[in-house]
């Protein structure tokens, strides 16, 4: 096993990142303000504070300890990337009746300001309210089809008044014509808030094709390639927002996995590669919760310990990010080398298992300690 010392980035990548407000770094480093006795996240919008007036913490418990109270602002003791109640409560509205479209009258009878739930909306998915209820109708519709159910009976389910302006929003929206849709693999996908920041779920009825971290500028080029995948075999892929069940699974396992619960994801996944790639990843998988492998000893245990390269470049073209942990892969020098989601969150994600192993290795510990302790004082 390759070990590594695990601690805060260095001091002058965090002031970069707090400076840049960089996403990447939220959740792997607390921010506290002398002047203020406050902390804040890397991406607190707060006037800056003067570089000598702060110090980094790698958990937001340790600046508690130190006697720093939480930003009302950032809210550094919430989930990074957790889902205000007000988006939340939007998006329970549309899978409560994905075909139904909600209305501003509709928000103003529940008590919502339309322009309020519009921004807070936008500014936490990404993308509209309307686009989004649009996207997950016509998904909707795209599954009545592959039940060979009419278009207008999937069109009208959907909302659109003619065969036509039904037709017209599919190809808008998915860049296929209705004939074509009807026989496409139809993925899911939701944003699932972590102490890292959102991530992107997408899922097939296999399984998990996707989790990435949501503000990766690659994102767009990695589903544009899973897509391609599907096109490889001969099968048209579309996207649409909404609930599966290996997306609730995933949801439950992930939160486990970020609680210090759960070891060992059952979620089922669904990863496309070649012959080699999933050789690959069937090796990272392998690799025990808490320990690090070099990308040597990745490719000797799949039987080539030439293939160094071929398995780096293998672990990089991985979507399914923590569940397929290429994360516990390093340099042989114990350095931590590339990761899609950022060295500081790989630094995290090794420190967090670490910390998980340890603990669990301490309460064992006292539970045998325990008897042995009763009878001496006997």
């Amino acid at each position: 096993m390759n070990t590594t010392t695990l601690a805060l980035p260095p001091i002058a990548e965090m002031r970069r990142a707090f400076a840049a407000k960089d996403p990447a770094y939220d959740g792997t480093f607390f921010v506290a303000v002398r002047t203020t006795g406050v902390f804040c996240r890397p991406v607190c919008r707060a006037k800056p504070p003067r570089a000598e007036n702060v110090e980094f913490y790698p958990t937001a418990q340790d600046a508690i300890r130190r006697g720093y109270r939480a930003c009302k602002l950032c809210r550094p003791l919430d989930e990074a990337g957790a889902r205000p109640p007000l988006v939340a409560r939007l998006l329970d509205l549309v899978e409560a009746s994905p075909q139904r479209r909600v209305t501003g009258d509709d928000l103003r009878e529940i008590g919502v300001d339309p322009s309020t739930a519009r921004r807070q909306f936008r500014a936490h998915c990404g993308t509209s309210f309307a686009a989004h209820q649009r996207a997950r109708r016509l998904g909707a519709a795209v599954s009545e089809l592959r039940t060979r159910r009419s278009v207008t009976f999937a069109g009208v389910g959907a909302g659109f008044q003619s065969d036509s302006a039904f037709r017209d929003a599919i190809e808008r929206t998915f860049g296929l014509p209705l004939s074509r849709v009807s026989g496409a693999a139809v993925l899911t996908s939701t944003w699932l808030p972590t102490p890292l920041g959102n991530m992107l779920a997408v899922s097939h009825d296999d399984g998990i094709v996707l989790l990435d971290f949501a503000d990766r500028a690659t994102l767009e080029p990695t589903i544009a390639k899973l897509r391609a995948r599907f096109a490889a075999r001969g099968v048209h892929a579309v996207i649409v927002p909404g609930e599966r069940r290996h997306l609730m699974a995933l949801a439950a396992e992930l939160k486990e996995y970020f609680d210090g619960e759960r070891r060992v994801f059952s979620v089922p996944i669904s990863p496309a590669g070649t012959e080699f790639e999933r050789r690959a990843w069937d090796a990272l998988r392998a690799i025990p919760f808490g320990q690090t492998r070099s990308y040597g000893q990745q490719a000797a245990a799949m039987g080539d310990a030439r293939a160094v390269r071929a398995v780096g470049r293998a672990n990089g073209r991985n979507t399914i990010n923590i569940l397929i942990p290429c994360h516990r892969v390093i340099a042989a020098s114990g350095h931590l080398t590339g990761y899609g989601g950022g060295l500081a969150r790989k630094q995290w994600l090794l420190r967090h298992e670490r910390a998980v192993v340890e603990q669990q290795r301490s309460r064992t510990c006292f539970r045998l300690a325990a008897p042995l302790a009763r009878r001496v004082q006997r």
